[in-house]
């Protein structure tokens, strides 16, 4: 949607360019959610070398040669950094923090004086799904909505302007699934030939059918002129209508819902019911002239 979006706006922009461009956005969307990963590990290393410093000191005190040393051993961090499959994952990409150990020293000094960092030490209960649940908790509680963390991403990379709040969901989805003994970096297609095609069909087939669908939507709207229509609603639209003309293997009522969804996030509170009304009318007058054509999975409906 935000490719297709910048392409239209653009009067000279190029199809395979653009194209080149959203595969690039989609990569570093991974690149995304492998260092906000990064950075939870990066904390319990920032909490060992503060420990080791604190016991480093000229009078040190009780409490800085005897720690509690439970987020030092979060069964969680110390999976994850032990694990081949993401340190592989982390290298393949250049992931890492090294340069920017001030900020995760700052956030970690924060983390610890909250009330449920301190919880957390206190509680004497130890375990995998425990430990995880607290990482989650600063993951959600915490760093979602640091500002200083925020800026950091966008000043890294302009990709992740949008993704940021996503990369999140990504990565807590993810460790809702990770266990003790299952912790593997996922993939960034579950099918790579398979998604990339999806990716690729729905750009150029909304690009290249552009002027039909408008008309279309034109037809069906006949109360409103479609310089009227916010351009996102009208883009929803001819999205959805390549997935239900030009991708037979999607069926009707999956494409009508994701699209109407996306409106929701990103489009104005009355968008969904319209796109909706809109699109209800538009497939009703294509089945009656028998266009849809769907096959396979494309011909589930319900």
């Amino acid at each position: 949607m935000q490719a297709l979006y910048a392409f239209f706006r653009d009067e000279k922009a190029d199809v395979k360019v653009a194209e080149k461009n959203l595969f690039t956005s989609i990569d570093k969307s991974y690149e995304l959610f492998l260092y906000l990963l990064s950075f939870l590990n990066n904390l319990q290393f920032v909490a060992r070398i503060s420990m080791e410093e604190a016991r480093a000191k000229r009078l040190p005190t009780q409490q800085d040669l005897n720690p509690n040393m439970k987020f030092v051993n979060n069964l969680f961090l110390t999976a994850l950094n032990e694990n081949k499959h993401i340190n592989d994952a982390w290298k393949n990409y250049k992931v890492s923090w090294q340069n920017d150990q001030d900020l995760v020293r700052k956030v970690f000094n924060e983390i610890k004086n909250t009330a449920f960092f301190k919880e957390y030490l206190q509680n004497e209960q130890h375990s995998f799904d425990g430990d995880k649940k607290f990482i989650q908790t600063i993951l959600e509680s915490f760093l979602y909505e640091h500002e200083l963390f925020n800026f950091w991403f966008d000043e890294k990379n302009i990709y992740w302007t949008d993704d940021y709040y996503y990369g999140f969901y990504f990565l807590s989805h993810w460790m809702d699934a990770v266990t003790e003994s299952k912790m593997l970096a996922p993939k960034l297609y579950r099918d790579e030939d398979g998604d990339k095609k999806f990716v690729s069909d729905v750009f150029i087939k909304t690009i290249l059918h552009s002027s039909e669908f408008e008309t279309m939507i034109a037809e069906h709207t006949k109360n409103w002129e479609l310089e009227r229509i916010a351009s996102l609603d009208v883009l929803l639209m001819k999205m959805a209508l390549s997935e239900i003309l030009y991708l037979p293997s999607v069926p009707v009522k999956v494409s009508m819902n994701e699209y109407i969804d996306i409106t929701k996030e990103y489009s104005t509170p009355q968008s969904g019911g319209f796109i909706n009304g809109i699109l209800d009318k538009i497939v009703l007058e294509l089945k009656g002239q028998n266009k849809i054509q769907k096959a396979g999975r494309g011909l589930l409906e319900g």
